[in-house]
């Protein structure tokens, strides 16, 4: 095996990883049906009470008229930007420059849908008002996206917020929420999700990700977006003779996690303090303003990754599964906080940290 072979063996093989829900396998579908009746009917090509009062149901909690599943948050996006982008008669849409639909879609918005991007402020940085006075007048929605995930989960102020909706509006602009992990931004705004959602147009929330559903996606707006996103999510292929599978564990996780991320919050701060405490380790951002956060390592990518297999392998607790080069010297990795954190023991975590910071001070 290579390096990152080798480190992703030991993490995979760890007594306890200290990020996530646990693995991704068959028991989380198993466990979400296991109190469903056998007699509940499916959903049929986007009706039926199992799609239809999930939606409205994600409506109401959002603070939206109606809202729509999807497959994917992937298709989701792009038609909502679609539908925008028609509205106004303009072809362009403005977002950050590590927006998943730049680096990770395949130019799918562009290629598509003949969408031009507008990229807003530098990769490092977060959007801001004035990122926002100053894109193209005829900028038909500008995209943002709580948190910033590529960015170590950073986020912008609630008045920020407040400020690009209110000059949106005045504007004329569509302004549509990326908030694929929106709830987990709630205890650090300490505000409502239907406070936040208020100030955007449109709204999608991943039901996988801090969630922890199989797959899928919200988009909710008014009646008419709504109407529309139907419409495309049928040209896109996204009526699928049945979603249940992917309702009824997006419900169930839906309602065993949504009041859990003040936890996942504070379960970050910690475990971030401990990466800081450790030389040549630093966090992004260093105190966490969501369940999220980037650790960046002042090592060599092949080193550091050998390093944390040592440590892993040592101590029996999962730190992470890959590190990604930022130049020749240093490298990261994500750390997103869920149900995990809280069964692994103090004491073995205090361990491992001992253990990775001799190693970084012996490298």
């Amino acid at each position: 095996m290579n390096t990152m072979e080798v480190l992703k063996d030991s993490f995979d093989n760890t007594d306890y990883q200290l990020a996530g829900h646990g693995p991704r396998n068959v028991k989380v579908l198993k466990q979400a049906f296991q109190e469903i009746d056998d007699e509940v009917k499916s959903d049929i090509y986007g009706t039926g009470a199992a799609i239809n009062d999930f939606e409205d149901k994600m409506a109401s909690f959002l603070g939206k008229e109606k809202a729509v599943f999807f497959p994917s948050g992937t298709m989701a996006q792009q038609i909502a930007l679609r539908i925008w982008t028609d509205v106004k008669g303009s072809p362009k849409v403005a977002y950050h420059p590590l927006s998943h639909l730049e680096i990770h879609e395949e130019d799918g918005l562009k290629k598509l849908h003949g969408i031009e991007t507008v990229l807003l402020t530098d990769k490092d940085s977060v959007i801001q008002l004035e990122d926002v006075k100053s894109m193209p007048a005829d900028v038909a929605c500008v995209l943002l996206e709580l948190p910033q995930r590529e960015i170590g989960g950073q986020l912008p102020d609630f008045e920020t917020l407040t400020a690009i909706s209110q000059y949106c509006r005045k504007k004329d602009i569509r302004l549509h929420l990326d908030g694929a992990r929106i709830l987990e931004t709630l205890p650090y705004y300490q505000k409502s999700v239907g406070e936040i959602c208020s100030l955007f147009d449109s709204v999608y929330i991943s039901m996988y990700k801090g969630i922890g559903g199989i797959a899928g996606a919200v988009l909710a707006g008014d009646d008419d977006f709504i109407k529309n996103s139907k419409v495309w999510k049928k040209r896109h292929g996204g009526d699928l003779i049945s979603l249940y599978p992917y309702i009824f564990t997006a419900d169930y996780y839906f309602e065993l996690r949504k009041d859990k991320m003040a936890d996942y919050y504070e379960a970050a701060k910690e475990l971030a303090a401990k990466y800081n405490s450790c030389t040549g380790i630093a966090t992004l951002p260093e105190i966490p303003v969501s369940n999220m956060f980037h650790v960046h390592i002042d090592r060599p990518r092949e080193q550091a990754a050998e390093m944390l297999a040592g440590v892993q392998r040592e101590s029996g607790i999962g730190l992470s599964g890959y590190v990604r080069e930022i130049d020749q010297g240093n490298c990261y990795f994500e750390v997103s906080l869920g149900d995990a954190y809280s069964d692994v023991p103090k004491e073995k975590i205090d361990t491992a940290f001992h253990l990775l910071d001799e190693k970084m001070k012996g490298e």
